[in-house]
């Protein structure tokens, strides 16, 4: 089966850095299951939020560039966030990514504060630039 990016989630890519627009779009055609866009490109207030909630853990987070997604798995009619899911989410970023030659970090990998639904540029190959 064949997925494709609903309307809210195409909207809320917008504001995010072309490659990481790629990556997404290609990734849905290939993963096994369904997902939606999150949450993309993010306000200081929103991330302040975020870190008050205990939801992130920096104010110098990839969203408030453009350098990071946040994915939600859909099972049948529900968003679900049962780990298993995010690693076949993963495991289609990471081709996708690999295929079109972008580097990309998933945060299901790190150690500290593993967190399944993000994706990010990596800061290494994509300094603090805006778009």
């Amino acid at each position: 089966m064949s997925f494709r990016l609903g309307s809210r989630s195409r909207h809320r890519l917008e504001g995010l850095h072309p490659h990481l627009v790629q990556i997404v779009k290609h990734a849905i055609t290939l993963s096994d299951i369904d997902f939606t866009v999150l949450e993309g490109l993010r306000s200081t207030r929103r991330q302040r939020q975020l870190v008050q909630q205990g939801a992130s853990q920096t104010l110098r987070s990839r969203h408030l560039t453009g350098h990071a997604v946040d994915l939600g798995a859909w099972v049948g009619d529900e968003l679900r966030w049962d780990w298993p899911l995010y690693h076949r989410i993963a495991d289609a970023m990471k081709t996708a990514a690999n295929e079109l030659g972008i580097p990309l970090e998933w945060g299901g990998d790190w150690v500290r504060f593993p967190d399944g639904p993000h994706f990010q540029l990596p800061w290494h190959a994509y300094p603090l630039e805006v778009h």
